[in-house]
């Protein structure tokens, strides 16, 4: 198995890729992933040779979501609160450091994204999706609200309200439209019009680009937008405490079952 997790590639006029590189385990996101991830995004608002930063996934997917095999809360890349509700903030404060950058970063999403995957893609400034690829968050029949509660706020209440009551996933077309994505394409020219686009970002100074980036995110702010983020925290926690949930930790494969059944 692979230990490498993020791969760096300069692309050059000011445009960098970072690899979620766990092809074998479909780039699923563990803590050493999210921490790598997080330190070289910090590092590229320091390199005077990074405009633009694109993440993608390797292999036949962009991620399967969180790495639920190891626990997610070993050795995170910075402090948490305890208590009820811990990882829910680690996720929250990790995502959101994202907008907090300088330089705007990238989503480029193929084949599909599911639950957390779509967190780190929704954090980025920009999305470009694959037209065939399939955002979903399977686990709001089951387990929890998103851990980063990003629906709502980015969404809208009408389009959030169906994907977290039915746990439908969408395409690229209809990610594009309800404004998840910025734009589809097809799969075989998606990577060349996302360079294309960061190309085109890249050209503009970094000392003004920052300021036009922080400047939407801080509208975004004033609108409450960071703060219903963080407000939903408390709702993912209470949904451990349900009989449901409770009953689907006991028996993850006889809830998936059951559910299957009456799907």
């Amino acid at each position: 198995m692979s230990d490498v997790l993020i791969s760096v590639t300069d692309a050059g006029d000011g445009v960098r890729y970072l690899t979620l590189d766990r092809p074998e385990k479909k780039n699923a996101i563990s803590t050493a992933m999210r921490s790598r991830l997080l330190a070289a995004l910090q590092s590229h608002d320091h390199d005077p040779d990074v405009r633009v930063t694109i993440i993608r996934g390797a292999g036949d997917c962009f991620s399967a979501g969180y790495d639920l095999s190891e626990g997610l809360m070993d050795d995170p890349p910075y402090h948490s609160a305890p208590g009820d509700g811990a990882w829910t903030r680690q996720a929250s404060d990790g995502w959101i450091s994202i907008w907090d950058l300088a330089k705007p970063v990238i989503a480029q999403v193929h084949g599909y994204a599911m639950a957390g995957a779509t967190e780190l893609a929704t954090a980025c400034d920009l999305i470009y999706v694959a037209d065939d690829a399939v955002i979903s968050y399977p686990v709001v029949r089951l387990a929890s609200p998103p851990d980063w509660q990003y629906h709502e706020p980015l969404l809208g209440m009408r389009h959030a309200m169906e994907l977290l009551l039915t746990g439908d996933g969408i395409d690229g077309h209809e990610a594009t439209r309800i404004g998840w994505a910025n734009r589809a394409y097809p799969a075989e020219v998606l990577e060349a019009s996302v360079r294309e686009i960061a190309g085109r970002i890249a050209g503009v100074a970094t000392d003004l680009t920052q300021i036009k980036k922080r400047m939407v995110h801080r509208q975004f702010d004033v609108r409450g937008g960071r703060a219903a983020i963080r407000a939903g925290q408390e709702f993912q926690a209470l949904a451990g405490h349900q009989d449901s949930v409770q009953g689907f930790r006991a028996d993850p494969l006889g809830a998936m079952k059951r559910e299957n059944r009456s799907g």
